[in-house]
């Protein structure tokens, strides 16, 4: 799928949720002719593997949410996929933390207080591939909780992304904090008791912004 094509899905995304995008020179697609921007490429799969949606959301100069998602088959097919994932599992909490347009049926929303403030939580579900049907251990979210509550955040938007993935012969986590590693959420993770025997993986997206009195 080309960028023109990928530019006309998101905004009918957008304009499905009352939210009205406007395409710059450059491919991205500004709010008010300003930040937040989002722009969206596809790239195929070689040799018959998967191929990539890859999603910027630039919040500032300085600042920029980077995510992606896989798509399998050919193009369109495998492109379709992706921005199907996308709009499943980061869409609903992008658009509530900086677009301000919230959906509570498409996400969990919570109040943390981190420090000396309370922060609003924007929680996309869990998404699992691989075999069987599998719940993802409810003690996940409480563990990370815990673990960004012993951080020092700045006074402004930050995003998690957190993965878990499981063979028969072996299990890792990754969590990412503002497109950094991070440590501390990736233990967190690993002390969970994830369920074991089959190939999966599971994954998850949200945003924490501090909350304005």
């Amino acid at each position: 799928m080309d960028s023109e094509a990928l530019q006309k899905y998101l905004l009918r995304l957008f304009e499905r949720h009352d939210v009205e995008l406007e395409a710059d020179e450059d491919g991205w697609l500004v709010t008010d002719g300003d930040f937040p921007a989002i722009r969206a490429e596809w790239h195929e799969g070689v040799a018959g593997g998967p191929g990539r949606l890859d999603v910027d959301i630039v919040l500032s100069e300085a600042r920029r949410i980077e995510e992606s998602f896989v798509g399998f088959g050919d193009a369109p097919a495998g492109c379709c996929q992706a921005l199907q994932a996308f709009e499943h599992n980061a869409f609903h909490p992008l658009l509530a933390a900086c677009w301000y347009v919230t959906d509570d049926r498409r996400m969990r929303i919570a109040a943390w207080d981190i420090g000396l403030r309370t922060w609003d939580v924007f929680i996309g579900p869990f998404t699992v591939r691989g075999d069987g049907d599998l719940a993802v251990p409810a003690e996940v979210m409480d563990a990370i909780e815990a673990a960004v509550k012993r951080e020092s955040l700045t006074p402004e938007l930050h995003w998690l992304r957190l993965t878990h993935r499981h063979s028969p012969d072996d299990s890792r986590c990754e969590a990412l904090l503002d497109n950094e590693p991070w440590t501390a959420g990736t233990l967190a993770l690993d002390a969970v008791a994830w369920p074991g025997g089959v190939g999966y993986s599971a994954s998850c997206f949200m945003l924490l912004d501090v909350r304005d009195y």
